[in-house]
Order: structure tokens, then C-alpha cells, then sequence
């Protein structure tokens, strides 16, 4: 590790340890005691500001507890991971967790109605609002995780034995979400592209029909796959779904908070989104939304009443179990939020950078892209079975060649041993380390001896 990435993340300790001193004395001020072990650390921050400036020093923290390994790979490497790319946090989202991780941060100035979406301070209520006209969607929710979303919704239209019509390629959680509910499934098919189109939605909701006497009580379809981030019909999907007076549910994983998501024009009942993968936001989190028709259900209010002490419990809704995101992770996805509605506004130029670097491994022969090409995304299924995998083969170091490689190049996320299909992600790159990325794959190539033509 560069020692300054070390000096800095031991230095952000100190200051945690600084902080630490005050959050166990008296408001009245520090006693004699305290400002001597303020001062000491103090000292140790001083002498760590100057090992950053002068790149000295060496490591003095590698465990956090003392079995926690340092986390810096977005520090030392640039980070291909799927998953990880989109959910990088913001350095307002970074300074957010570090004055509201404690646990119920948000709730200092919880007053009645106590819900989540109602707190002022810190603004709950009005990034919730924002939320809903961000996705022009009538109201929106906060939820641990896209799972949850798809949770709620099930859980307040699907009765036991109702059919929900899902795609083929859809996330195992949409499925998970059915099932717990005692639901049925029944799955679009995807073409032989890959794609999941409006007359393959049509043909298998003019089948449930047919063989169980009425349409599934839901459609749910991802507008862009985890597997391999093609682009499905969705627009085409809630049409269809709609003149069966079906609600359609928008998975909107890979494209809420990463690209331009308009609920309604896409004819969406609900759009549900990740925090954590495409929010910049921490873990779990995430977002419902749902337009007035559906929102009284999906957002419906507790009724219950204690049959002996009479309680109730005001308008906790059902679905989110009271309140959900109640401390960091909340404010944290607060911070980053101006920078994700700004962001989207650029995905075009994301899209651009996935096509470079596709286009660079496509030159290096034997490779392929088993997305659909050229990309309308910046996550990508590649097919280098021709090409890294031939080398895989006769190397010492099998399939982990490639990642060893990268690895000595500062690159990251790569699936370790994965030399036949794989995926990355080109998102939140800078064009320098995109090019550097593509750069990085032809030494690879041309150092084991394939054939590389730009």
C-alpha cells in the first residue's frame, strides 16, 4: 500500500480516537486526565501529518479490532467489481456516516407522527419528497435494499396461490419475494438475444388467462438484468400488463440512480431502486415508489389494536415494519443524492465509456461480449474464452493469471480465477482510467502472446 493511503487512513483513526475523548467527558469540558490523553493524540495526529507530507513512515494499523482487515481498495485500485461500482460512496455520504453511524442518529428530533418520512431534522421528510419527483413517481419510500422493495410489494397485493409473472433473467430476491407469500411465479422468456419483449409478456399473460381462469395479480420486470445488462422492453411490458388492469412493478437496480428514470413515462406502478448498487449509498438501502393507485396498499397504516392494553400504534405503515433506514445509512444516501440526480444526467457519456473499453477488448482476437453490443450500459458479460482462456490453459497459474496481472496493474473486482465469461463494470470511471483500463488488458494480452489490433 502507498504510505500515504496507510498515513491517511491511520490519521482518519487518530481523529476518531480525538473524538472519542469528548464523547466520554463531561459537557462542561475536559478534566486534567482526558486533555492529557487529548494532547497525546494529538501529538501522534501531528506526526502522522507528517509522514502523509513528506511520505514517511511506517504501517501501524492493519486490523480494526484486531481482526478486521483495512479496506483501501478503492483507494489504491481502480475497482471493476459489478455490484461495487455505482454504490462508491461520495465523500458527503463518507462525512455523513461519520457524524450519524450511531445507530438511531436520525431519530434526536423524532416527534409525532414518529415515521421516518416525516423527521425534519435531519430533512427525512423532504428528501422523501424529492425521492418521489426525482423518479416522477406520486410517493416514495426508503427501504433496506431493492429486496425490500419487491418484500413490500408482494406482501401487500399477492394472496396465496395469486400468480406473479416475473422475467426469466430476473434477480432470485423477485422470486424469494413470490414465494414467501406462497405465491406462484411464471417467467417471460428471454429471445435468443437475451431480451425479454412485450409480445413474450403478451403471450404468457394470455396464458395464465387461459389455463388458470385469470391474470397474474402482478408483472415485475428489471429494465436492465443483472446477468447480463441487456435492456428489456419494460415500457412495451407495463403497456401490456396494464390492459390487463395488471400493476407492473419497474426493477430499477441498475438504472435508478445511475441513469434518467421517468416512473411514469415508463408506465410503472411501482419503480424500485438500490441504494447500495447504484445510489452511492451504504449498505443495506435502497427505494420504493409507487403512484397513487397502489401507494394506500403498498404504504397502508396499521389498524391493529392490542386486545387487552388497547394499543395502537398511530399510522406505522405495515409494509415498512414502522420505520427502516434509521441512522447512517439514511443520511449517507441523503448526502450523495445531489450528486446522484446530477449524475444521471451524464449517462450518455457512461455509455461512451463502456463502448471504449468494450471496443479495446474486442480488439484483442478471441474476445467477445456476450451482452448485447455496442453496450447500452456501463455493465458488461464478456467472453474471453478465445483469448485469456487459451493462455489459462498452458499457464502455471491457470484462470488466475489474468487476475494476478491485473492485480500488479492496480485493477480490481475481476472474479479471481475467471478467464471464460465474466462481467465488470466500467462506472464512475474518469476517460484516464478507462483508457488505462483498456490499456492494461492489451499488455496483458501482448505479454502472453495474443494477437491485439486497435
Amino acid at each position: 500500500m502507498e504510505i500515504r493511503i496507510q498515513k491517511i487512513i491511520e490519521g482518519l483513526f487518530c481523529l476518531e480516537d480525538l473524538r472519542e475523548v469528548y464523547r466520554q467527558a463531561l459537557p462542561t469540558g475536559l478534566s486534567d486526565e482526558e486533555e492529557t490523553a487529548f494532547g497525546a493524540k494529538l501529538a501522534e495526529l501531528e506526526g502522522i501529518v507528517t509522514d502523509i507530507r513528506n511520505r514517511t513512515g511506517h504501517p501501524r494499523v492493519t486490523r480494526i479490532a484486531g481482526s478486521i482487515e483495512l479496506r483501501t481498495r478503492e483507494e489504491q485500485a481502480i475497482n471493476i467489481q459489478p455490484i461495487q461500482a455505482a454504490g462508491r460512496l461520495t465523500p458527503e455520504a463518507r462525512k455523513a456516516l461519520t457524524v450519524y453511524g450511531d445507530g438511531y442518529s436520525v431519530c434526536d428530533a423524532c416527534r409525532k407522527p414518529f415515521r421516518l418520512d416525516k423527521i425534519t431534522k435531519p430533512p427525512s421528510a423532504q428528501f422523501h419528497e424529492d425521492l418521489a419527483r426525482f423518479l416522477n413517481m406520486d410517493q416514495a419510500r426508503v427501504v433496506p435494499g431493492a429486496r425490500r422493495g419487491f418484500q413490500a410489494v408482494t406482501s401487500a397485493l399477492v394472496e396465496k396461490g395469486d400468480t406473479v409473472l416475473l422475467s426469466s433473467l430476473g434477480h432470485y430476491t423477485e422470486y424469494i419475494a413470490v414465494e414467501q407469500v406462497h405465491g406462484a411465479v411464471r417467467e417471460i422468456p428471454a429471445n435468443d438475444r437475451a431480451i425479454v419483449t412485450a409480445d413474450a409478456a403478451a403471450e404468457r399473460l394470455e396464458a395464465c388467462v387461459r389455463e388458470t381462469g385469470r391474470p397474474p395479480v402482478l408483472v415485475m420486470c428489471d429494465h436492465f438484468d443483472y446477468q447480463n445488462a441487456n435492456e428489456h422492453e419494460v415500457r412495451g411490458i407495463a403497456k401490456i400488463a396494464h390492459q390487463y388492469d395488471v400493476p407492473f412493478l419497474y426493477n430499477g437496480a441498475y438504472t435508478v440512480g445511475v441513469m434518467p428514470v421517468d416512473g411514469k413515462a415508463l408506465g410503472a406502478d411501482f419503480v424500485v431502486g438500490s441504494g447500495h448498487k447504484s445510489m452511492a449509498s451504504p449498505a443495506p438501502s435502497g427505494v420504493l415508489a409507487a403512484n397513487d393507485e397502489y401507494a394506500d396498499r403498498v404504504f397502508k397504516t396499521t389498524t391493529l389494536e392490542g386486545d387487552l392494553t388497547g394499543r395502537r400504534f398511530g399510522i406505522k405503515e405495515v409494509q415498512m415494519l414502522g420505520c427502516t433506514l434509521m441512522g447512517g445509512n439514511l443520511v449517507a444516501m441523503m448526502a450523495s443524492f445531489p450528486t446522484v440526480q446530477e449524475r444521471v444526467t451524464r449517462w450518455d457519456e457512461e455509455v461512451k465509456k463502456s463502448n471504449f473499453f468494450i471496443d479495446r477488448l474486442l480488439g484483442i482476437e478471441g474476445s467477445a461480449c456476450v451482452s448485447e453490443y455496442p453496450r447500452k450500459h456501463a455493465l458488461s458479460k464478456v467472453d474471453t474464452t478465445g483469448s485469456f482462456d487459451t493462455v489459462a490453459k498452458t499457464h502455471k497459474r491457470k484462470g488466475y493469471f489474468l487476475s494476478d496481472e491485473l492485480t500488479r496493474r492496480g485493477i480490481v473486482g475481476q472474479f479471481a480465477g475467471a478467464t471464460r465469461q465474466w462481467k465488470l463494470s466500467t462506472y464512475g470511471l474518469s476517460w484516464r482510467r478507462v483508457e488505462y483500463l483498456a490499456d492494461a488488458f492489451d499488455e496483458i494480452a501482448e505479454k502472453n502472446g495474443l494477437t491485439v489490433g486497435r
